[in-house]
């Protein structure tokens, strides 16, 4: 793994030109900016919408398309970090939150809807034998590790170098956020099979759970070698541990998850993302045995808090989604546009010193040469490239994330993806630092 030399001074000029192109051309967005920052530090409240010299303001969404306060319209790539699996405004999902928005908000007691939802997911995801509600992947997993350390009695997680699991459970560069919660870690290196199987051994008496993306989403798009992932199973099952999937954003990567496609068999699932049709979701579930430490019919059973669990309009949304859009054949597709795209992307970028990642529907893009393994293969990777990038396609366009991530939705075409590979392949040659 590596990177290409840059003419860095000459990558300098062409980012301040870029930057200075996007401000200019969006005066609305700026002086928003402005009045947004006398109210919210930075006039940020989500930390990777940022990007300089101020975010993307966005005014109305439709289909694959999102249109900025200034008028620019752009086809999403990003779909909302893969919430937006559905798209923007498809009709079924509108209709099912208008019919439940009629029957009123807040009722403060169990609803028909959340029995409907917590169902069509026992049956779609084999690990989920029981099911509890959240109002994020971020929660999801939270709540799948007080679990496991709860049931164990012991204290620490192995997680992986550069792994994400929401905001309050970031491990990148062998450190933690300082917004972490305080659980003790035991850190592993990503698809090393020998170094990980060593980690684990020695620490088996302390670990309660093991918790992994099968493919790292915000570690950098990259997929899990079935084969490391089912050593970290095995080694959980051996140290009296949890085994826990992430499957926050990989649970688009099949029918039923990644889990059954990879042959795993997790003792619990964490949840999000597309799942609430759009809207503010999170579950985690899994062994029987294991959740029904949160049968509150029974004593001494686990709290588990959370006024909007249940929101009427999410568990609409949801069962909107999964009973009449989300088809195995429309999954399928959409994974295999994904792959192709990522397979035609990596051929093009990678004269030019690019790398492309990813499984299915999820694809990154890196400014390196590969191969991507690990997080750590990407310390390279030029920021000032990836933002020249970003700011040149969003002129294009498109929307990916500022660190090179799609997740395509239901709504982008192959007309579009065609589109878009012409217009990555235009760019690079026309930027010598790129």
């Amino acid at each position: 793994m590596g990177s290409v030399t840059t003419d860095r001074s000459s990558l300098a000029h062409e980012l301040a030109e870029a930057r200075e192109r996007y401000r200019t051309a969006r005066p609305v967005a700026a002086a928003l900016d402005e009045q947004a920052r006398d109210v919210m530090p930075g006039g940020n409240t989500r930390s990777v919408l940022y990007h300089p010299p101020f975010p993307l303001r966005i005014a109305r969404a439709y289909g694959s398309m999102i249109v900025d306060v200034d008028g620019y319209e752009y086809v999403d790539l990003l779909g909302e970090y893969t919430a937006g699996l559905y798209g923007h405004n498809d009709p079924v999902i509108l209709n099912a939150v208008r019919e439940a928005l009629d029957d009123g908000l807040g009722f403060g007691a169990h609803n028909t809807r959340e029995l409907v939802l917590a169902r069509l997911l026992v049956e779609r995801f084999p690990a989920l034998e029981l099911v509890r509600f959240t109002n994020s992947g971020t929660e999801a997993n939270l709540m799948a590790v007080s679990l496991a350390r709860a049931t164990t009695g012991r204290s620490a997680i192995a997680v992986i170098d550069g792994g994400y699991h929401g905001g309050f459970l970031t491990f990148g560069g062998g450190v933690g956020s300082p917004v972490n919660a305080p659980y003790e870690t035991v850190l592993l290196t990503y698809n090393d099979i020998e170094s990980s199987r060593a980690a684990l051994r020695a620490s088996a008496g302390r670990i309660a759970a093991v918790l992994v993306e099968s493919t790292l989403g915000s570690g950098g798009c990259i997929p899990g070698n079935p084969d490391y992932l089912r050593m970290l199973q095995d080694e959980a099952r051996a140290a009296g541990a949890l085994f826990i999937l992430d499957e926050v954003m990989t649970s688009r990567l099949g029918p039923h998850g990644s889990a059954p496609e990879l042959g795993l068999e997790p003792d619990l699932i964490t949840l999000g993302k597309y799942l609430g049709g759009g809207l503010t979701f999170g579950a985690f579930g899994g062994r029987s045995d294991v959740m029904a430490a949160f049968d509150p019919s029974k004593p001494g059973a686990l709290p588990h808090a959370g006024t909007f669990n249940n929101n009427v309009l999410t568990m609409a949304a949801g069962i909107a989604g999964l009973t009449h859009l989300l088809t195995d054949d429309a999954l399928n597709a959409l994974n295999a546009r994904g792959d192709r795209l990522r397979i035609t992307l990596q051929s093009l970028m990678a004269p030019y010193g690019w790398t492309a990642s990813g499984s299915g529907s999820m694809v990154g893009f890196h400014p390196v040469t590969g191969p991507i393994t690990r997080p750590a293969d990407l310390a390279d990777a030029d920021p000032g490239r990836r933002e020249l990038l970003f700011l040149d396609l969003l002129e294009c366009g498109w929307r990916p994330a500022l660190r090179g991530f799609i997740a395509l939705s239901l709504a982008v075409t192959d007309d579009d993806i065609d589109r878009f590979i012409d217009d990555v392949v235009t760019v690079l040659a026309a930027r010598s630092s790129l």
